[in-house]
């Protein structure tokens, strides 16, 4: 399935230092905990929350797969925008696009294409992704 009303979110994000390694700059596995809540604040603004997916629809999303590139360093103070968007949808899958931008710069630092899957509770396999998300990120 094709997704032509694509869905957004941007999410502020400050760098602190406790999200930097000793060289000063974002540790790597960070920008990874930034996009997560990137997708996270798009479910919210869509009207989900996660732990209301697994209570009521009985599933959760897991990262499936990522594809990540580190442009530019995210540094002690930063000021960031993490840009989450839906590229794609599959019956089980969302296919994600996420961008870490320097606000001041105006500077893509980090960009992902992550794949998560729809998982039942019960068995942990795929299923597909109720009709009611699908409506909302489709519009």
């Amino acid at each position: 399935m094709k997704n032509n009303n694509m869905i957004n979110n941007s999410l502020k994000v400050r760098v602190y230092f406790e999200d930097t390694d000793s060289a000063g700059v974002v540790y790597y596995a960070n920008y990874l905990k930034f996009i997560e809540r990137g997708r996270s604040e798009l479910l919210r603004d869509i009207g989900f929350e996660q732990d209301d997916l697994n209570k009521k629809h009985n599933i959760v999303f897991a990262v499936k797969s990522i594809k990540a590139d580190y442009i530019y360093p995210a540094k002690f103070n930063n000021l960031l925008e993490v840009k989450t968007s839906i590229e794609k949808l599959g019956h089980a899958s969302i296919y994600f696009l996420h961008k870490i931008v320097n606000t001041i710069e105006n500077k893509v630092l980090f960009k992902a294409h992550v794949v998560v899957v729809c998982l039942n509770t019960d068995n942990f396999k795929p299923c597909i992704i109720p009709i009611n998300i699908l409506e909302a990120i489709n519009g």
